[in-house]
């Protein structure tokens, strides 16, 4: 009879804890756009989702008052500011990449809680799908190099990027490391909950890209 009552008892704590581990992201507002990963081992839905609320986040962010920016200006003012500390993270960040950071940080392999340069986990499955892809010849050298040699920090990586703003507005992966570095691991240890999404935001079409000036 205790026997049948420990069996029962662990299989009601294994379902318990499967089904906790079986939620997943639901709230999906960019499937429309084109689907960026397609590799094994990795939240391939969840990482696209990421992608396209970061870029709407600093396209509103960067045309608030600037009704000519564009994705390329945005993108350039963006890294820019975040290699070189120049960011106040609360005032870009909406309710939607709010809710997919909290997804993100299920993804436990995706993080490195040990490293003093980037929450990141540059040997993560994700991080070895964007280097695999990256279309920039010279960028995707420069990458695997760092990544190869464990000397990537985002500033080594983010001054070449720099300078080739431009192509991660075409190379979504490129456009991925960005994301994922210079945004949602820079918003992972935040205090967030206190930030009022309730506030008015710009209504602008993710997929108009106007001219930069």
């Amino acid at each position: 009879m205790n026997l049948k009552i420990t069996l029962l008892t662990l299989f009601l704590t294994i379902t318990f804890f499967s089904c906790k581990k079986e939620k997943t992201f639901t709230d999906y507002k960019y499937s429309d756009q084109p689907v960026v990963f397609d590799c094994p081992d990795i939240n391939n839905k969840l990482y696209d989702e990421a992608l396209y609320s970061f870029e709407d986040d600093i396209l509103n962010f960067y045309g608030k008052n600037n009704p000519d920016a564009s994705l390329i200006l945005a993108y350039s003012n963006f890294i820019r500011n975040a290699i070189f500390g120049k960011i106040e993270y609360e005032e870009i960040v909406s309710n939607h990449s709010y809710k997919i950071l909290e997804a993100l940080k299920n993804e436990k392999v995706l993080w490195d809680s040990n490293s003093s340069v980037s929450r990141l986990n540059y040997k993560s499955d994700l991080m070895n799908c964007i280097a695999s892809n990256v279309n920039q010849k010279d960028l995707k050298t420069t990458l695997n190099a760092l990544l190869s040699t464990n000397s990537m920090t985002p500033k080594l990586f983010g001054r070449p990027l720099i300078n080739k703003y431009r192509n991660v507005v075409v190379d979504k992966h490129l456009a991925s490391y960005v994301a994922f570095d210079l945004y949602y691991a820079r918003l992972y240890d935040l205090d967030l909950t206190e930030i009022d999404f309730d506030k008015p935001e710009p209504n602008l079409d993710f997929n108009v890209i106007l001219p930069e000036e």
